[in-house]
């Protein structure tokens, strides 16, 4: 977990070098939706697949509103040789969202993104694959930290995100699994006659042997 920094805080505003130039991170977000990713190292093969990845799916983010940003302990000259082979061997046009560059580890430390357990080729710690969604309002949504070895699953990053923006503006939870267009749970804070009148398809009260009737499904409100 990060230093100081929990789910509901405004995250850090910094202002940082990157492929795409010097940016203020708060203007660079602007009023959309933000998932910043870091990554352990410049040239290494996971990280390699998984920017590969995020390019080809910019436009599923840009659908929702959302812009992307990498990060890495590198300097930007490092980062923009690196580019070259990402769109060669991940066969991808651009690399189309920055890189930050942090190669004093500031921004690694400050946002708890270091992983102890890996290291350099200097015996400097690297950062961990760490994913960071933030909300419109700057506020951190979700965070999802990965070691090293294990390359991330982006799918699952377009999945939280369509429900951190569906639970924004609706009174709903999503079940396990759940991916955009499925049932949802209705809030426990909302009454029976409440939720009526909030979902007019209608809701469905599973019951349980303990006789509580908390288990409510309703179809997804915004479709």
């Amino acid at each position: 977990p990060m230093p100081g920094l929990n789910l509901g805080d405004v995250v850090p505003n910094f202002s940082a070098e990157t492929t795409n130039g010097t940016i203020q991170f708060h203007d660079w977000i602007g009023t959309q939706w933000a998932v910043l990713f870091s990554h352990p190292a410049d040239y290494t093969p996971v990280c390699t697949t998984e920017l590969g990845t995020v390019a080809k799916l910019d436009a599923e983010f840009k659908k929702r509103n959302c812009k992307t940003i990498a990060l890495s302990c590198n300097d930007v000259t490092s980062h923009a040789g690196w580019i070259a082979d990402i769109k060669a061997t991940q066969k991808v046009p651009d690399v189309p969202f920055p890189i930050i560059a942090d190669p004093k580890r500031e921004l690694a430390v400050g946002w708890g993104m270091v992983d102890p357990d890996e290291k350099d080729a200097a015996g400097m710690a690297m950062t961990c694959r760490a994913v960071f969604v933030i909300g419109p309002d700057k506020k951190l949504k979700l965070q999802i930290l990965y070691p090293a070895s294990t390359g991330r699953n982006f799918s699952e990053v377009l999945r939280v995100l369509d429900s951190l923006q569906l639970t924004a503006n609706h009174s709903v939870a999503t079940p396990a699994d759940w991916v955009d267009g499925d049932s949802c749970m209705v809030l426990p804070s909302l009454s029976d006659s409440d939720a009526k009148a909030k979902f007019p398809k209608g809701f469905e009260t599973v019951a349980c042997p303990s006789g509580k009737e908390y288990l409510r499904i309703t179809p997804q409100p915004n479709k």
